[in-house]
């Protein structure tokens, strides 16, 4: 059995964060380690919130596992509050050198970034990418990594240029997210920087938002690489079951609005995943 480590927060009500990777992987087959960065009582979309920052916990944490000669398969980050937890991932990535290391750059969208972090967080976070194997920014991510403008109107050279400036962070595998090449489409756009060999891949755009979308996307393409599915395969699959959930849960006539109901779709999740493994 593979084994992944994450490294995020946890939102103790909210389905988002480690509430969907921790499942979501499981489910896929995979051992999954958290290594929690901080509890809050739930996420952000809630007011008067709580949180418990657990910065100071990680290293001890991690140092135990290094005593208990823990090793992973992949490494697999998503929101990460501060630079020094950034730092701290880094250190991380050292001592579990043989892992895969997949990072979703979590910290803006829609043009803007979230209102905890300005440009040194980004610009430290892009630095952070440059460790990685893999990395999964959206669009207005990878624009605050590169220093390219936001464009809310774009073709699909812009989404190359795009590609070729996260190519130069030092990623084995760029895919930028929620690329949008045509009416009522949305997809991701990818690259080898290795080989050059390009990749896109774009389902029907579901005209719904919720909280941990993201977070669901990642882990099913994280989970389907370290399975075994090819790179085109497993993003497939990530934005198609994204997708699917975002369609259950506007069926649900309780209309849930602080997550989405992965729980009724993990079944079809795990059958998608066990076709395409043969």
């Amino acid at each position: 059995m593979k084994r992944i480590l994450t490294i995020q927060d946890i939102s103790c009500l909210g389905k988002c964060s480690l509430t969907v990777a921790l499942p979501i992987l499981s489910a896929m087959g995979i051992e999954t380690v958290i290594l929690p960065t901080a509890v809050l009582s739930t996420h952000t979309m809630f007011p008067d919130f709580t949180v418990k920052d657990l910065t100071d916990q990680l290293m001890p944490i991690v140092s135990h596992w290094k005593s208990q000669n823990v090793e992973f398969d992949a490494i697999y980050t998503g929101y990460l509050g501060s630079a020094e937890e950034i730092a701290i991932t880094e250190k991380i990535f050292d001592l579990f050198s043989g892992a895969t290391t997949f990072i979703d750059p979590v910290m803006a969208d829609n043009g803007k970034l979230y209102p905890a972090f300005d440009e040194k967080y980004a610009a430290l976070n892009a630095g952070l990418c440059g460790r990685a194997d893999i990395i999964v920014p959206n669009i207005t991510e990878a624009c605050f990594m590169t220093g390219m403008d936001y464009r809310e109107e774009y073709d699909e050279a812009y989404i190359l240029e795009l590609l070729d400036k996260l190519s130069h962070l030092g990623a084995k595998l760029v895919v930028v997210t929620g690329v949008s090449l045509s009416a009522g489409k949305t997809g991701v756009y990818g690259l080898d920087t290795e080989t050059g060999d390009y990749f896109i891949y774009q389902n029907d755009r579901v005209d719904a938002s919720y909280h941990g979308t993201g977070d669901i996307f990642a882990s099913v393409a994280v989970g389907g690489m370290i399975r075994g599915l090819s790179r085109e395969k497993a993003f497939a699959l990530a934005a198609d079951y994204t997708a699917d959930t975002i369609r259950e849960t506007l069926s649900n006539p309780r209309k849930p609005w602080y997550g989405v109901d992965f729980e009724t779709t993990l079944p079809l999740l795990v059958k998608r995943l066990e076709a395409e493994l043969g």
